[in-house]
């Protein structure tokens, strides 16, 4: 069994997710809550990622990304270096490819939120950013478990963006679903088994701990 893919897919997975619900919950609050010009534009910007191929996405990060493009050029002049075919490559990529599965359930779950709750914090003297933090987050628990499972689930499972990004480099780019592909292709079907059959359990395991975190939640309220 390639351990090797199971745990750059897993750290991977844990990675985007840790980001993305740092990135996602404030952007999630401003398009439940705020009004602003071009929003409805916006908000189709941001959930563009789930109608696109996953190679279309691939492609345009490969110019972006690679020596020629923008975001290339950044980073050589920061850690130096290239971004393609690099771990912090693939990161990068499951972000974009995965952020609205953070903000829709999290923009969900702030929109069903009592507004008298935030109402009653502004009259007691909280401003916004500190009614997000108090009042706006703790009550929207399942939302955001909802979202971390759905980002790491989708994380886990990707492969095209993935390939086309960072290749198949061993112990830095090659995920498990790579691999699985691979073992595929070179008609390796134990290996090829081993590593499908891994991702039952992991993944059983983390709607499990989401259930029980939203009745945990439920019961609370």
């Amino acid at each position: 069994m390639d351990y090797t893919a199971l745990f750059i897919t897993l750290k991977l997975a844990l990675v985007t997710t840790i980001i993305l619900m740092v990135l996602a919950a404030p952007l999630a609050y401003m398009l439940a809550y705020t009004s602003m010009p071009g929003k409805s534009f916006f908000e189709a910007l941001v959930y563009l990622p789930t109608a696109l191929p996953p190679t279309v996405i691939g492609f345009y990060l490969i110019i972006i990304m690679g020596p020629g493009g923008i975001l290339g050029r950044v980073w050589e002049h920061l850690p130096g270096g290239s971004l393609l075919f690099t771990f912090h490559g693939i990161v990068i990529a499951s972000l974009i490819y995965s952020i609205p599965f953070a903000v829709q359930p999290l923009k969900a779950a702030f929109q069903k939120l009592d507004r008298r709750l935030l109402e009653n914090a502004y009259v007691l003297g909280l401003s916004k950013k500190s009614a997000f933090f108090r009042v706006i987050l703790p009550n929207s628990i399942s939302g955001i478990v909802a979202a971390a499972v759905l980002v790491f689930l989708h994380t886990i499972g990707a492969f095209g963006i993935l390939i086309m990004v960072g290749g198949s480099i061993p112990g830095e780019t090659r995920v498990a679903s790579i691999a699985i592909y691979e073992a595929v292709e070179s008609m390796d079907y134990h290996k090829a088994g081993i590593l499908s059959l891994s991702f039952i359990p992991i993944s059983y395991a983390f709607l499990l701990l989401a259930n029980k975190l939203n009745r945990d939640s439920s019961n609370v309220h």
